[in-house]
């Protein structure tokens, strides 16, 4: 009987590992898990004075069949009855697992060649950073890696934060989020 119980403790334990290994994980130096953002990733501009930064973001153990990736950031808070796309960056080549500070930034390429910016509900083809109304309370910015099945996303120059998402949604195997908060009083 003793056996028998380490037996099936030794294989729960390997089935727990493995369930877990190769999981897509995401961290970042600038946003935390449930924590307020800083000054740096607000927008400059509608009122907002911040440094409009995108955050360091770096992933890993991307699922098998991972061709490309692509990351956004989304206000599901903003008031506008279809929240708020802050950032869209598809067709990140699979060999990036790590963008720095400032990456979203119209005029910097450091996602990848082939990378390709999608324009936020700011109008522009870039990051643009937290902004919620004056006293509307807490917001949650959500920072998603998605590790995606093909290698290009086909989509036209000017596409929608909807199509793009849609287009995302479709191909993603596996994805992780990291939920930041911000208020402007």
């Amino acid at each position: 009987m003793l056996k028998t119980i380490k037996l099936i403790t030794v294989l729960s334990l390997g089935m727990s590992a493995s369930a877990f290994a190769g999981s897509l994980t995401l961290s970042s130096h600038d946003i935390a898990q449930g924590e307020f953002m800083t000054k740096a990733q607000e927008f400059n501009g509608f009122g907002c004075d911040g440094d409009d930064l995108s955050p360091h973001l770096k992933w890993g153990n991307a699922p098998k069949g991972t061709k490309s990736f692509a990351i956004t950031a989304y206000d599901p808070d903003a008031p506008t009855g279809s929240g708020w796309w802050h950032w869209q960056i598809v067709n990140i080549p699979k060999n990036v697992t790590e963008i720095v500070t400032g990456a979203g930034n119209k005029k910097a390429d450091v996602a990848g060649k082939g990378s390709m910016h999608i324009e936020n509900d700011y109008g522009s083809k870039s990051f643009g950073g937290a902004c919620p109304p004056h006293g509307h309370g807490i917001h949650h910015y959500r920072f998603t890696i998605h590790a995606l099945s093909v290698e290009k996303l086909d989509l036209p120059g000017n596409a929608s934060g909807a199509l793009a998402g849609y287009m995302i949604n479709a191909n993603t195997i596996e994805s992780n989020t990291i939920e930041s908060l911000y208020k402007r009083d």
